[in-house]
């Protein structure tokens, strides 16, 4: 596992942007995966800048979501798909065949569930896929003592996440659904490259934990300790619980720059 500590979220998200225009010029038809919440915005508002100044083409690209609510209506504002569609696909000028997504509306939403797996691997797995931390430390909507092995699923919110996604949804957690699908961590895994990025001083206790704790359920990020790639980005705030902080400063610094990230 690397971990690069930026200043700020900024920063963050244009490291990260140039490592997807670096794999969309390499695999120009690489598929994205992309995660939700206002953390990653940097990222994708980053990379939409470098398509317009055609510093890369991501005419080809797919997207993929890592997640769902169950039950919302087909175009509610606060859908997964619809915040990817209007913060991912529009911005960087790609068409809808070129997205992804679990159905979170299916009548038998445990077939829906089976079926995205298999839409992955049929399209050729994730080639990077984005991922944010909970403060439970979860990713994905994987909640704490989800199985490491898990594939996609169903998953009930704990209160606490629900509570953290009400600003979505004007503050009334009434409105939160109780449910999502979400890649399980097994699924997650599958991927060729992991990016996390974290910031704010209410993620520190959760990176700590995923990056230098033991691997365990209770904190679902830490499987990315199992991980043969995977890139942990934070800013200082949330690199505030880190022991090997200066460490992992040393090393990016001395880092090859024909490695990438």
């Amino acid at each position: 596992m690397e971990v690069v500590i930026v200043p700020d979220s900024a920063a963050g998200g244009e490291l990260i942007a140039e490592a997807m225009a670096d794999l969309l010029r390499r695999k120009p038809d690489a598929l994205l995966g992309v995660a939700t919440g206002s953390t990653p915005l940097p990222i994708y508002q980053a990379l939409a800048a470098k398509v317009a100044n055609k510093a890369v083409d991501a005419s080809r690209a797919r997207v993929c979501q890592l997640d769902e609510y169950v039950g919302l209506p087909a175009g509610h504002p606060e859908s997964y798909r619809s915040v990817v569609l209007r913060e991912v696909v529009e911005p960087l000028g790609l068409d809808q065949e070129s997205f992804m997504g679990p159905d979170g509306s299916a009548e038998d939403v445990a077939a829906a569930c089976v079926a995205y797996d298999r839409a992955l691997a049929e399209a050729g797995g994730v080639d990077l896929q984005l991922l944010g931390i909970g403060t439970d430390g979860h990713i994905g909507f994987n909640e704490p003592c989800s199985s490491l092995a898990s594939r996609t699923r169903i998953k009930t919110l704990t209160q606490q996440t629900r509570v953290d996604n009400a600003r979505f949804f004007d503050g009334d957690i009434e409105q939160v659904p109780h449910h999502v699908i979400t890649q399980g961590i097994g699924t997650i895994l599958e991927a060729r490259h992991l990016v996390l990025l974290a910031t704010g001083e209410a993620k520190a206790d959760a990176v700590a934990l995923a990056v230098e704790g033991p691997l365990s359920a209770l904190v679902p990020a830490s499987a990315l300790q199992l991980h043969p790639h995977a890139t942990v980005v934070v800013d200082e705030a949330a690199a505030a619980g880190l022991k090997l902080a200066d460490y992992f400063r040393a090393t990016y610094a001395a880092k090859p720059d024909w490695q990438g990230i």
